[in-house]
């Protein structure tokens, strides 16, 4: 881009909710990235936040000199209906979906719309995600969520050498024109609104495009007990995900729910017969001796200190997924045919 003119105006949509510890970081690399201000637009939709997040983002704001930074309230507190808000104001050609917890690289936007440009055939494009925390058990819990073991085939947290197109980015630029074919976020979702919503695009006969230079930090939950609560989310979430577009599922979806519903179904054939507890040792120790095999690959090459606490950050990840999901199959178990008509109204469509 060799003038000002060749640059489209960019707009930053972030639903946050109770981000006060993060959202200086957040919302300051967003301020700080080297596009020019006058192109870039930023909406942080606030979900009735009950910490200080609302007088962070101002006082933050405040210091953006040259950027408009704008405050949308969202009264529904959740991510997808704070980013249709903010998409309905957004100005932009080119439109970022980012979280509270997540520091762009400086130059995120730039990267982002020369990728765009050179690659008109892509709808939206995403980067590499660098799992990062602040404390000993975040640190190890971040190291989980960036290895293949803990979370599958996920390029954008497990790194890429060259681009690739893929199924779904996080904190992706999206082209306007695009999302206004796709519609907005489905506000039924609680979690896996942007993975739902990048099934939807590529439904259109949309691509997707990871670039590997186009960088960004995400900040892990520093507790298991959080980080459960997060993945039994994302687990119970996708039974829904599924019921709304069964095509969209990876094998790599079912793994923990198979893992999970196997040794809770072992436990329980170990009351009644040796052939259960039988089948309990086998499902236990061949997850236990995959998990211990992973945890020492990876704290060899990140450090021996993680070794102790891996192996419970990968149970976490894959226990909560894993029952998140049955759960999800229980709760939702009467909304498989109100899925099914909607498909037929489509087809008939």
């Amino acid at each position: 881009m060799s003038s000002e003119q060749t640059y489209p105006l960019v707009s930053v949509v972030m639903p946050v909710r109770n981000e006060e510890s993060f959202i200086a970081r957040s919302l300051g690399a967003v301020l700080a990235q080297d596009y020019p201000a006058e192109r870039l637009e930023i909406l942080v939709v606030d979900g009735m936040s009950a910490d200080g997040t609302r007088q962070v983002i101002a006082r933050v704001a405040r210091q953006g000199m040259g950027h408009s930074v704008h405050i949308v309230e969202n009264p529904q507190r959740i991510f997808s209906s704070g980013f249709n808000l903010g998409l309905a104001q957004a100005q932009g050609e080119v439109i970022i979906m980012l979280g509270g917890h997540t520091e762009l690289a400086p130059d995120y936007v730039r990267r982002c719309v020369e990728q765009l440009v050179a690659h008109p055939e892509c709808a939206c494009v995403g980067g590499v995600i660098e799992t990062v925390a602040e404390t000993p058990v975040g640190r190890t819990i971040a190291l989980a969520m960036s290895s293949p073991f803990g979370v599958g085939g996920v390029a954008f947290r497990t790194g890429a050498r060259r681009p690739l197109e893929v199924d779904t980015v996080a904190f992706g630029a999206y082209r306007r024109e695009a999302m206004e074919r796709c519609g907005p976020l489905d506000e039924e979702l609680v979690r896996n609104q942007d993975d739902e919503y990048n099934y939807r695009l590529r439904a259109l006969g949309e691509r997707i495009l990871l670039a590997p230079e186009i960088r960004a930090r995400y900040h892990s939950r520093a507790s298991l007990g959080s980080l459960w609560r997060q993945y039994f989310q994302y687990g119970y979430w996708k039974v829904r995900v599924m019921q709304k577009h069964p095509r969209q599922m990876r094998p790599r979806h079912f793994v923990p729910a198979a893992f999970v519903a196997a040794l809770f179904g072992a436990a329980l054939g170990a009351f009644f017969s040796p052939w259960g507890r039988g089948l309990l040792a086998l499902v236990a120790g061949a997850y236990l001796l995959a998990n211990l095999a992973a945890s020492f690959l990876a704290a060899r090459r990140a450090g021996w200190r993680h070794l102790p606490l891996l192996p419970l950050a990968f149970a976490t990840l894959h226990l909560s997924y894993g029952l998140g999901f049955l759960v999800g199959l229980v709760r939702f178990a009467g909304r498989w045919r109100e899925s099914g008509r909607r498909f037929a109204r489509k087809e008939r469509s």
